[in-house]
């Protein structure tokens, strides 16, 4: 049986083990192939900039992002380059492109056209990545994450509480028989998980809104937490894609913890950015 590889796009470190770390451990312990791009390494991330300069945030989280990799086991990682914050006035797609053509994945997951937290870089990663994989390798399965209603309801509090949908207008929400995928991960894979958001550490090591360290550290049944959920995208390019919920034919998976908010760390430790739980992950296929 010939290895499957899978190609996560996204936008900065910590947003592939939010969305997806449990897929990509699934597909590691069946002996896969598990490749990440990442469009910037989040240098801007902070709220104390004077201590914690882009270069030097930069440098701790590309260091983040691969240890956070290694605990799943993948040692495959592509940077862009992109600034922190500015994906939204450059078009990516050719870059992205040319990944996709040498790597020739079977699965590509990355965000919605909605950015899941509405996020300007979330939404040109998905618009850049939507219009590579048309261009380049259309058989190739394309599944964006989203969220249930019972994600939902569930967190909605939370989300409130903490702003979560504050630059997101109509958060996205998929039915679960919509879904392309959704897994409830096992023991071991939910420790992977979690090895692996916690090896970000400049973003939750001081959060307490950290959804993923909160729901493991106050007994957080794994089936509520560690179920990644996509839905399946369409082969229109993205810009003819048009309205999001018609687009929903299945698929979901975790909510990105990027930029959310910070919290005001030590000189030595980068400020922290609040996320988002690392449960319910969903993603939905491009056909």
């Amino acid at each position: 049986m010939s290895r499957r590889t899978l190609l996560g796009v996204w936008a900065h470190p910590d947003d592939e083990a939010y969305m997806s770390a449990g897929l990509m451990a699934e597909f590691r312990r069946r002996g896969d192939r598990v490749v990440i791009i990442t469009a910037t390494l989040g240098e801007h991330g902070t709220n104390d900039p004077k201590a914690w300069p882009p270069s030097r945030l930069a440098a701790r989280r590309h260091a983040e992002l691969r240890n956070s990799l290694a605990t799943l086991d993948i040692d495959e990682l592509r940077v862009l380059g992109y600034e922190d914050g500015d994906c939204q006035r450059h078009d990516g797609t050719n870059s992205i492109a040319s990944h996709i053509s040498e790597i020739r994945p079977d699965l590509i997951v990355t965000f919605g056209p909605d950015g899941m937290t509405g996020h300007p870089d979330h939404r040109a990663i998905s618009r850049w990545t939507t219009d590579a994989r048309a261009a380049t390798r259309p058989a190739a399965d394309l599944w964006y994450a989203t969220v249930t209603p019972g994600f939902h309801q569930e967190w909605g509090a939370v989300n409130e509480q903490i702003g979560f949908w504050a630059d997101q207008p109509n958060p996205p929400c998929s039915e679960v028989a919509d879904l392309a995928q959704s897994t409830t991960l096992d023991d071991d894979l939910l420790d992977l998980k979690v090895a692996a958001l916690r090896a970000h550490v400049s973003q939750t090591r001081h959060s307490s809104s950290s959804w993923a360290t909160a729901c493991i550290e106050s007994g957080g049944e794994p089936s509520r937490f560690g179920a990644p959920t996509h839905r399946r995208v369409t082969t229109h390019r993205a810009s003819q894609l048009g309205d999001v919920d018609k687009m929903r034919i299945s698929g979901g998976l975790v909510p990105p913890a990027s930029t959310v908010g910070c919290t005001d760390p030590s000189p030595s430790e980068p400020p922290v950015e609040t996320s988002p739980p690392a449960s319910t992950a969903a993603h939905t296929p491009v056909e």
